[in-house]
């Protein structure tokens, strides 16, 4: 197992996907970080801390409840009801493999009259089997599909492993 990205590294990429949001969304009536269960809800809540520092816009965060592992047999839902009228939603997950699970974590929000919808994950893999691309990504890597990748958001000791 290689660490491809250690703590420092992942900090300032988190620091750059959180100005890149906070430019593109300037106009917006407040942005919504949508944590997929587990280190995409991690991530969100790092994302909507920096963006609280930054910037004076209204940020919220909500998880988005699903198995990862049978997303396809999982009910999908939100931690909590949130008013999302006019607002970005910013679905957030730690690595992008095949996009399958962004897809599915999308279905809670089709029938809500959202400002926009935009996706940020700290790893993409670009194994797209769905036409699913992220418009915030901390890192690119090219993998093969036996390769993984491990996200640590351990108490003060982020990092990032391919093994």
């Amino acid at each position: 197992m290689s660490e491809v990205l250690n703590h420092k590294q992942v900090g300032q990429k988190v620091t750059r996907m959180t100005f890149e949001i906070y430019e593109r969304n300037l106009n917006s009536a407040g942005v919504v970080f949508a944590g997929i269960t587990g280190m995409g809800m991690t991530l969100a809540n790092l994302l909507a801390a920096e963006l609280k520092k930054i910037s004076p816009m209204k940020v919220e965060v909500v998880e988005v409840i699903l198995d990862k592992k049978a997303v396809s047999k999982s009910e999908v839902e939100l931690s909590q009801s949130l008013e999302l009228s006019k607002k970005t939603i910013i679905l957030v997950d730690d690595v992008l493999n095949t996009g399958k699970t962004l897809v599915y974590a999308m279905k809670p929000f089709l029938d809500q009259e959202i400002h926009k919808m935009e996706i940020a994950v700290l790893v993409n893999r670009s194994h797209g089997l769905f036409p699913v691309r992220p418009d915030y990504t901390g890192f690119e890597l090219a993998t093969t599909l036996s390769e993984h990748i491990r996200v640590d958001f351990s108490e003060n000791k982020y990092s990032v492993y391919l093994h």
